[in-house]
């Protein structure tokens, strides 16, 4: 195995302008993007503040700066002379993890920014496939994926991602032929407390749920579309251990407002549907802005940006730019943008 080469990039940008929204917006200033160009599709994306972020994409490319995309470290990961392609990535305060999709999934960590990269798991099964990797803290993980054999991929860490154990299927509620989950955001999965929310689409869109991290879960039954290849939830947020929203629709229909996202304020028991017939289409991305008491929501995907201010009663497109994930800092004074072949940074 070949762990990575070194390159070292300089951040191309230009303010991109948006369409203006008709609405007040929440106090970033979507309608000016900073944008840095890279050869690589990007759909993982982790913001620590306003001048450091990490990223993952196609071409085994992995990188972050820490002056705001002045400069910026670019490593390539290849195994077996191939160049793996990212959908997946998560920072702690001592480390950063990637994780490739297809078989074998590989996952690496760093805790020199880069300098090295340690493979921590590996995964030859033939349908491997993983979709999304968080951490509860410095020592707790979970990374979710695909079926195999009979079940959906979970896997766990508790000392800080050195290790990883793949949750057995008896623990596991059984996946329905067809079901899975979509790489696209690196959202699959909601953390808060002790809890994790698990989302899948295809044949079917449901919500896994551990109320202990990993060690016991429930299934429940979404309102979204579901029964097609590139149906059901892309995407889960929660502001609390109560209120969560989901997004999704057909990829195949993306203009479809029709089943595309509902809100749960009981933990996840139960699903509401949201602006049936209105607002955006399909996003692949969302996530609750982190002030303002949770009223205000960011969705983004291929066919723009789009901001709820009232818990996506209704929405405002602020912007007709494709992304396909973001990232806020902890404070909301910034959000980073995933796209293809770009990176883009918002600041009040």
């Amino acid at each position: 195995m070949r762990y990575f080469i070194l390159l070292s990039f300089f951040g191309l940008f230009a303010c991109t302008g948006t369409q203006p929204a008709s609405k007040s917006t929440p106090r970033l200033n979507f309608q000016e993007i900073t944008t840095f160009t890279f050869a690589s599709s990007i759909r993982a994306v982790q913001c620590i503040d306003a001048n450091t972020v990490w990223w993952a994409g196609s071409n085994g490319l992995v990188g972050h700066t820490e002056d705001g995309g002045l400069t910026w470290q670019v490593d390539t990961l290849r195994h077996g002379g191939k160049a793996l392609h990212f959908r997946s990535i998560a920072v702690t305060e001592s480390a950063t993890f990637v994780l490739s999709i297809e078989s074998p999934a590989l996952l690496y960590k760093t805790s020199d920014k880069g300098k090295t990269w340690n493979l921590v798991y590996q995964e030859d099964h033939a349908a491997a496939f993983y979709d999304a990797l968080k951490f509860w803290n410095e020592r707790e993980g979970i990374a979710m994926g695909d079926p195999t054999d009979g079940c959906l991929s979970i896997l766990l860490t508790q000392d800080g991602g050195n290790s990883w154990q793949k949750v057995p299927c008896s623990q596991l509620p059984v996946a329905v032929a067809g079901e899975a989950a979509f790489a696209a955001s690196n959202s699959n999965i909601a953390l808060w407390g002790d809890h994790a929310w698990v989302v899948t689409g295809g044949a079917k869109a449901r919500i896994l749920h551990t109320a202990d991290k990993g060690r016991s879960w429930t299934v429940t039954q979404s309102p979204l579309k579901e029964g097609g290849q590139m149906t059901g939830i892309y995407t889960v947020d929660f502001r609390d251990d109560l209120h969560g929203i989901i997004f999704g629709g057909d990829w195949n229909d993306q203009p479809s407002n029709v089943k595309n996202k509902a809100v749960t304020s009981d933990g996840g028991k139960s699903w509401q549907l949201l602006a049936e017939g209105a607002g955006p289409g399909y996003r692949s991305w969302v996530g609750y802005f982190p002030y303002r008491g949770g009223e205000d929501i960011l969705a983004v995907g291929i066919p723009g940006i789009s901001v709820s201010n009232d818990g996506g009663k209704s929405w405002q497109d602020v912007s007709t730019a494709s992304w396909y994930a973001a990232s806020f800092t902890d404070n909301g004074d910034a959000c980073w943008l995933a796209g293809n072949n770009k990176l883009g940074k918002v600041l009040r």
